[in-house]
């Protein structure tokens, strides 16, 4: 929440529309994330992928493939759009209460640097190839929150999918804690289980020989290792609080649906300085999207661990 001070000023102001400047108020925890965070130069191929897809090769017993990427993205977070009204009475006063919001434009793309499936299907793609395209909002309502969550998160997927994700943010001293996560189908954790050879195949051979999708989250500790982090800012997100939820286009809905959304990025101020003297930046995150087929519950897990550049 902001302070009455700060609030106050807000709503003197009016609805502004501007790009987004370094430290903005009104997006409480969301304000360290404007500007430019990209793999490139610093971090390169630190983003990794795991999603299985519906699919069928002659001579398989399986009705699945389990693809892999490695990737390079670009996250850019441009506008503030500030004082945003939602409107609103309280017929027991009575009085209006309008709430206000504050909202974070992003651009998200991805490309693909390498890409590996099993079964084998010839349709993992070449380097180079754009893989992911993402506009969105991240929101922070300043007041008037009634579930205790006080961001939201609105994505628009080309895919057909659009999402909207309720969270909160912590702050807290040095590294963040990264949660284990199973990449396995809900239900599934054990190896031997032939219907999941191709986990068993990458887990055996890791994907360019770091990435093991059944503990997909590993390498966004190994990424921690020897880096002094001296604060750091998480923000949760979950498709399933309150009134959160995903919509999905006929197809996908009957063929693969996306069922669930969450993620947690971790924006990270390190001991190191920038040219200027300032701490650089970090953002970490684990995305897991829920695909339910066949009825069952596959997690698609996206992470990484890029850099602010601007």
């Amino acid at each position: 929440m902001l302070t009455t001070e700060k609030f106050k000023k807000m709503l003197a102001q009016g609805r502004t529309l501007t790009h987004a400047p370094v430290d903005e108020d009104a997006l409480g925890p969301l304000k360290q994330l404007t500007g430019v965070w990209t793999n490139l130069p610093n971090l390169p191929g630190r983003g990794w992928n795991m999603i299985a897809l519906p699919f069928i090769r002659e001579g398989s017993s399986l009705n699945y493939r389990l693809l892999l990427n490695q990737y390079n993205e670009k996250h850019q977070f441009g506008l503030v759009d500030k004082g945003v009204p939602n409107r609103g009475v309280d017929l027991n006063e009575p009085e209006n209460t309008d709430q206000f919001v504050a909202t974070l434009d992003y651009d998200q793309s991805i490309t693909q640097i390498a890409a590996m499936d099993f079964p084998e299907s010839g349709e993992a793609g070449p380097s180079d190839l754009p893989i992911h395209h993402e506009p969105g909002l991240f929101l922070h309502m300043t007041n008037l929150t009634t579930t205790g969550f006080d961001l939201a998160r609105l994505a628009s997927i080309p895919h057909g999918n659009s999402v909207l994700a309720l969270g909160k943010a912590r702050t807290s001293k040095g590294a963040p804690t990264i949660p284990e996560e199973s990449g396995l189908p809900v239900g599934f954790q054990k190896l031997d289980n032939p219907y999941l050879a191709p986990y068993k195949h990458f887990h055996e051979n890791l994907f360019q020989g770091v990435f093991d999708p059944t503990v997909p989250n590993d390498l966004l500790v190994k990424a921690n290792e020897a880096v002094t982090i001296v604060k750091t800012t998480e923000l949760t997100f979950d498709s399933t609080i309150a009134s959160g939820g995903i919509s999905n286009i006929p197809f996908i809905k009957k063929q693969a649906d996306a069922t669930r959304m969450t993620a947690r990025f971790w924006i990270q101020e390190l001991a190191e300085k920038d040219s200027n003297g300032d701490p650089v930046l970090r953002l970490q995150y684990t995305q897991t999207v829920i695909l339910k087929f066949f009825g069952i519950d596959w997690p698609h897990v996206s992470i990484n661990t890029l850099q602010k550049v601007v």
